[in-house]
C-alpha cells in the first residue's frame, strides 16, 4: 500500500514569510520608487523650479534679516519688513532716477544691436561664408513657425510676470517663519535621522546665504565698476551697459560672456576707438572680478569649481529654460553640500567605537 505523498514544507515563492521574498520585494519596490520619483520630478519640474527659485529669494532676505539684527536688535517681523522696504525703495528709486534714461537708452541699444548684426552678417555674406540676410530672415521664420506650437505659457510675458510674483510670494512666505518649515521637514523624517537632517539644512541655509551676499556682492560690484569705466571711456550708454552687467553677473560664465558682447556691440558703434576702450574695460573688469572680489568673496563662501558650474549651467539651461539656467548655481552648491553631509555621516558611523 503506497503512501499518500507528503505535502512541501519549504515556502514557495509567493509565500511573504519566506525572507529572501520579502527581501526581493523590498529591493523592487525601492528601484520602483525611485523610478516613480525621477518621473513625476519631470512632469512638475516648473513648479519645482518655482518653489526653489522662492527659497532662494526667502534666502537673500533672510540673509538681510540677520545682517540688520547684528546692528538693530529688534523682532524679526520688523527686520523683513525693513529689509523688503528698503529692497522696494532701491528698485523702484533706481528706475525713478534713470527711468527715462534707461527707457531711451534701451531703445537706442537694440538699434545698435540691430545695426550692428547688419553689418556683420553683410560682411561674412560679401565673404560667402554666411548666407544673406533675407535667406536667415526666411529661415528663422521657418524654424519659429515650427516650434510656435511647442512654446509654452511661461514663455510668454504673462507666464513670466505669473513665474516672478509666485517666487516672491513663497520666498516672502518662508522668510516670515522659516522655522515652521524647517519642524514641518524634521517631521517628515525618522526620529533616529532628525538631528542629522537638520544640521544638512543648517549647512545648506548657511551656504545659500554665503553663496548670494557672495553673488549680490558681485553684481554690485561688477555693475558699478562697468557703469563708471564707459562712462569716463565715453561709451553710449554706460547706465544701462552697467545695469545689464551687475543684473547678469548672477549668472556667472555665462552672464559675463553676454555683457562683453553687449559692450563691444555698442562700442563699436561709436567708432572703432570707442569699440577697443569698451574690450578693454571689458577685460580689465572681468579679469579684477575673477582674480581679486570673487577669490576673496569665496573665502567665506561656497567654493565650486567653474567647469562644474558652467557644465550645469549648461544642462540646467537645456533641460528647464531660463529659470533653470539662473538657478543651477544654488542647486550646485546645495548638491554639494549634501554630498558632503552624506560623506561626513558614512565616516563617522565607519569608525569603530570603543
Amino acid at each position: 500500500m503506497s503512501s499518500e505523498p507528503e505535502p512541501v514544507q519549504q515556502p514557495g515563492p509567493n509565500e511573504m514569510r519566506d525572507p529572501a521574498t520579502r527581501a526581493e520585494v523590498r529591493r523592487a519596490l525601492v528601484w520602483f520608487s525611485i523610478a516613480a520619483a525621477i518621473a513625476l520630478i519631470v512632469l512638475l519640474i516648473q513648479p519645482l523650479l518655482i518653489i526653489f527659485g522662492g527659497l532662494v529669494f526667502a534666502a537673500m532676505l533672510d540673509g538681510g534679516v540677520r545682517l540688520l539684527g547684528r546692528v538693530l536688535p529688534i523682532p524679526r517681523g520688523f527686520r523683513l519688513l525693513i529689509v523688503v522696504l528698503l529692497a522696494t525703495a532701491f528698485v523702484l528709486g533706481t528706475f525713478y532716477m534713470a527711468g527715462m534714461q534707461i527707457a531711451a537708452q534701451a531703445s537706442q541699444l537694440r538699434t545698435t544691436l540691430e545695426t550692428q548684426a547688419d553689418r556683420v552678417i553683410a560682411w561674412a555674406a560679401n565673404l560667402g561664408i554666411m548666407p544673406h540676410r533675407e535667406d536667415i530672415t526666411g529661415l528663422v521664420r521657418e524654424g519659429m513657425g515650427s516650434i510656435g506650437k511647442l512654446t509654452s505659457a511661461l514663455g510668454t510675458a504673462v507666464g513670466a510676470v505669473t513665474t516672478m510674483f509666485m517666487i516672491l510670494v513663497i520666498g516672502l512666505f518662508v522668510a516670515m517663519e522659516p522655522r515652521i518649515y524647517d519642524r514641518g521637514l524634521q517631521w517628515m523624517v525618522p526620529l533616529d535621522r532628525r538631528e542629522d537632517f537638520a544640521v544638512t539644512i543648517d549647512n545648506m541655509a548657511l551656504t545659500m546665504r554665503r553663496l548670494l551676499a557672495g553673488r549680490l556682492l558681485g553684481m554690485a560690484f561688477e555693475g558699478t565698476l562697468t557703469w563708471l569705466a564707459l562712462w569716463a571711456a565715453g561709451v553710449p550708454m554706460a547706465l544701462l551697459l552697467g545695469i545689464l552687467t551687475g543684473l547678469l553677473a548672477f549668472i556667472p560664465n555665462i552672464g559675463a560672456f553676454i555683457s562683453g558682447m553687449l559692450m563691444a556691440a555698442v562700442g563699436f558703434s561709436a567708432g572703432v576707438d570707442t569699440g577697443l576702450w569698451a574690450i578693454g574695460i571689458y577685460i580689465v573688469v572681468q579679469t579684477f572680478d575673477g582674480y581679486v572680489v570673487i577669490p576673496m568673496v569665496a573665502r567665506r563662501t561656497v567654493d565650486l569649481p567653474p567647469a562644474l558650474t558652467l557644465s550645469a549651467q549648461i544642462l540646467t539651461s537645456a533641460l528647464f529654460g531660463i529659470l533653470g539656467l539662473a538657478l543651477a548655481d544654488p542647486m550646485v552648491a546645495m548638491i554639494k553640500v549634501a554630498l558632503e553631509r552624506k560623506s561626513e555621516i558614512s565616516a563617522r558611523g565607519a569608525v569603530p567605537h570603543e
